[in-house]
């Protein structure tokens, strides 16, 4: 009897399940669209196109230069040098001084030049006084024309010793032949020095001129008047910026450079002579150039193309490049302001294809 329970109980749970799946697989087909619908709106949505990053076309100044390098050279620079020999009696000025044009800054023993100068100028005076009486002889026809002249001849000569005695008492100082800065001296008060001896150098800083070599192809668009940009090293997050101002006449042979020199102001007094100058010649600026990031370009070849996003499909197109700068390149035909080409994710796409656009560099 319990055993007959059982089987009913099995055959009645069978009996509802095909019951329930018959009624499953024969419901209203507006349920099941719904069903649907429910599905596609809880599913995210898909992605309309391959993930790329773009950029807009740059529109701005590009600069035309030619990158040298360079020695910054003072604007005066001389060798404080004694003419003739004596004992250094005085020094007029402290190292690192700044001097003014015609400022004592040495003084030579000169009384040894004073004594000779004296001599000569009494010897002097002597024959100009022997000359006036002869020329009184002469017009009373005692001496001939050839005894005043000879006196004559002794007059000009001690006259011409008075000068060059004079020359060399004015050697024993010397002064500043222009306004500069005054470096470390290499004498010290009572030394005897020979004549071309070194003392110190005087430079002028208040300017300065930068020397560099520009390769003959570019030399006939080299002008004076140029605006240049020089970094050196002491200030690298610093531009001084210069004019040139003069070209040297002819070419190195062996290096096919030419000579420019520009001036630059130096009114801080940063920058000193022999410096490593980096120097960019600028040659021309072109307003409103366009320029896309280097990484854009495509080149198939020998030309180069970009892709650019258009109503959210990509469009292959030919570009003419110009001046090349840090990270950007300019483009000279192809692109417009206001373009958007695509920066990076090329490899992934293709002339039509479209594209979501992340975001730009």
């Amino acid at each position: 009897m319990s055993e007959s329970k059982n089987r009913l109980a099995f055959w009645g749970v069978i009996v509802v399940i095909v019951l329930g799946l018959f009624a499953w697989l024969n419901r209203p087909a507006e349920v099941v669209d719904k069903a649907s619908e429910k599905v596609e709106q809880a599913a995210p949505a898909k992605p309309q196109g391959l993930p790329v990053m773009a950029s807009p076309v740059l529109v701005g100044v590009v600069v035309d230069d030619i990158s040298a390098v360079g020695t910054v050279v003072a604007n005066e620079s001389v060798r404080i040098r004694t003419e003739i020999s004596g004992r250094l009696t005085k020094l007029n000025f402290d190292e690192g001084q700044i001097v003014e044009l015609d400022q004592l800054l040495v003084s030579l023993d000169d009384r040894e030049h004073r004594a000779q100068l004296a001599a000569v100028n009494a010897e002097l005076r002597t024959e100009k006084q022997r000359f006036l009486r002869l020329k009184e002889l002469y017009q009373q026809k005692f001496i001939s024309k050839e005894a005043l002249d000879i006196q004559a001849g002794a007059v000009t000569r001690l006259a011409a010793m008075v000068q060059g005695a004079d020359a060399r008492l004015q050697k024993t100082i010397i002064t500043a032949p222009f306004s500069g800065v005054i470096g470390l001296r290499k004498v010290s008060p009572g030394a005897y020095l020979e004549a071309g001896a070194d003392i110190a150098k005087l430079e002028d800083l208040s300017s300065v001129k930068v020397d560099f070599r520009v390769p003959e192809v570019y030399l006939a668009k080299v002008r004076s008047g140029q605006v240049v940009n020089i970094v050196v090293d002491a200030f690298p997050d610093s531009v001084f910026k210069g004019n040139v101002y003069a070209i040297e006449t002819g070419i190195d042979r062996e290096t096919r450079t030419a000579l420019v020199r520009a001036r630059v102001s130096n009114e801080a007094g940063k920058l000193h002579s022999g410096m490593f100058a980096r120097v960019s010649l600028v040659m021309s600026k072109k307003q409103n150039a366009l320029s896309v990031p280097e990484q854009a370009l495509w080149p198939q070849g020998t030309e180069n193309f970009v892709y650019r996003v258009i109503d959210g499909k990509v469009s292959l197109t030919k570009v003419e490049l110009g001046r090349r700068m840090p990270g950007y390149v300019e483009i000279v035909n192809g692109l417009s302001p206001g373009d958007v080409v695509v920066s990076e994710g090329q490899m992934k796409i293709r002339d039509g294809a479209p594209v979501m656009v992340l975001g730009g560099t």
